[in-house]
């Protein structure tokens, strides 16, 4: 099974787990390094987007369109 742990990597390289990890046996890892921190920075693309994509989809016509993926609650 494939599992996932946050992580942070310093400069020297140097990997350090967020939480403790209890394997069987060694095991084989994937690291991909991430943007600072979550959230932190927004792409100017989409701030500049935003509200041009808010006046096309908040149309009655947009709801209409996709009201068949809507459950009823």
């Amino acid at each position: 099974m494939i599992q996932t742990f946050e992580a942070r990597i310093e400069p020297d390289g140097k990997v350090l787990l967020l939480e403790d990890v209890q394997l069987s046996e060694a095991r084989r890892a994937l690291v991909t390094i991430l943007e600072d921190e979550p959230g932190s920075k927004v792409p100017v693309t989409a701030l500049l987007s935003e509200q041009a994509l808010a006046d096309d989809w908040n149309r009655p016509e947009e709801d209409e369109a996709w009201s068949h993926l809507q459950h009823d609650q």
